[in-house]
């Protein structure tokens, strides 16, 4: 576990470079979180983005994209993985726990509220109509934040064309074919987790 502290951070692969500081207390972590999980009706991952990458600038565009990438493959929710993997990056175990807290505690407040609200106008036409409605736009919003986060395949080890190819496969097999989530993970992640190994072997050795 990383906690923060500078020897150890530089030491990480992940924070070679002008790597962002990161949050600068327990606190701010559970409020950034907190504000995170009030935002995200059904477009968790383009307040996601929002909050940590253009606001906060707790991670780089790239930083970004591989621990999305990590955290949808972990089971569970994604942004719930995401904020474990953050807090315990930059306070160890106990910044997991505060980020995971920021995630959970207002939301489950207000999802109970809802809740005891909702059963008596859950067959309601109006009400049917604007959750189809906010359905509509959190789509929108995902694909919105999926072609800003194309930029940062220039960087990938995998190359620009493999990218293309793993993404397009990808649609089409859960698209299209509708093939099971945890085969397409297994299949092509797996395929692609290979050639990058490959490709950053390769790198290591035409380093000087």
């Amino acid at each position: 576990m990383l906690k923060n502290n500078p020897s150890q951070l530089a030491q990480a692969p992940f924070h070679a470079g002008s790597s962002p500081p990161g949050p600068s207390s327990l606190v701010a972590l559970f409020w950034t979180f907190s504000v995170l999980a009030l935002q995200g009706f059904g477009g968790v991952v383009a307040i996601a983005q929002r909050e940590l990458v253009d606001k906060k600038q707790w991670l780089t565009q790239a930083q970004f994209v591989e621990d999305w990438a990590v955290a949808q493959v972990l089971p569970g929710p994604n942004v719930v993985n995401l904020s474990l993997m953050i807090g315990d990056r930059y306070f160890g175990v106990r910044g997991g726990m505060v980020a995971l807290a920021g995630m959970l505690s207002f939301p489950l407040v207000i999802v109970l509220i809802l809740a005891a609200l909702f059963s008596g106008v859950s067959d309601s036409v109006l009400v049917q109509g604007a959750l189809r409605g906010m359905g509509a736009v959190a789509a929108g919003m995902i694909a919105a934040t999926g072609l800003r986060l194309l930029s940062s395949l220039r960087e990938n080890a995998l190359g620009n064309a493999v990218c293309w190819a793993l993404a397009a496969t990808t649609f089409v097999a859960i698209a299209l074919l509708r093939l099971p989530l945890i085969w397409v993970l297994l299949g092509l992640g797996g395929l692609a987790a290979l050639w990058a190994y490959r490709q950053l072997g390769h790198l290591e050795q035409g380093a000087p």
